[in-house]
């Protein structure tokens, strides 16, 4: 009996192999942790490219002292292609928007997209992002920016595919409203 329990103590007492038994339940969700940061990182990275492309689109359209055209808006759909560097499909839409006092609403001046995905807003579809726009005065006129990007995580760890997008509100810099071909501006 005693053979037995000494030989039961001196196991008890043995730390020989115990970092390759640790290191055996630990290492897995080390690399899960790690993908998982990667993962996240990766998307917030992402999303930020986005924004930041999106509000420099905003800004070059604000900035605009001639009359636009779709070709230029096309060409702005592109140039955020190019700023996020990215093969998943980008559109945006870019409408002129007006509050009218009388209606005590905001009004679509035009509205024009790249895809399929964000149809061209009109004055009824316009009010259900009424909240997302600031108040304004009688007859001022702001271009809002909205874009959209797929986006997929490199591993999957729970987060599935997303759609990264922004709604970006920009008054004219040096003119009263921003004219689009076509559309009557007076």
């Amino acid at each position: 009996m005693r053979f037995i329990r000494n030989q039961f103590a001196r196991f008890g007492r043995e730390d020989r192999g115990a970092i390759i038994a640790e290191a055996v339940l630990v290492l897995p969700f080390m690399f899960w942790a790690f993908l998982g940061l990667f993962v996240y990182w990766d998307a917030f990275r992402a999303m930020n490219k986005v924004q930041k492309a999106s509000y420099t689109i905003s800004d070059m359209i604000s900035r605009e002292m001639v009359t636009i055209n779709d070709a230029y808006i096309t060409g702005m759909d592109t140039l955020m292609e190019r700023l996020i560097d990215t093969d998943q499909d980008v559109t945006i839409r870019v409408t002129s928007v007006t509050w009218n006092e009388d209606n005590n609403r905001f009004e679509v001046h035009w509205s024009r997209s790249t895809g399929t995905l964000m149809p061209r807003l009109t004055t009824t579809t316009l009010q259900n992002y009424a909240s997302l726009i600031p108040d304004m005065s009688d007859g001022d006129y702001v271009v809002i920016v909205e874009s959209s990007v797929s986006y997929t995580p490199a591993f999957n760890i729970g987060m599935g595919e997303q759609e990264l997008s922004q709604f970006i509100v920009t008054r004219p810099r040096f003119v009263p409203k921003v004219c689009l071909s076509g559309v009557a501006c007076s």
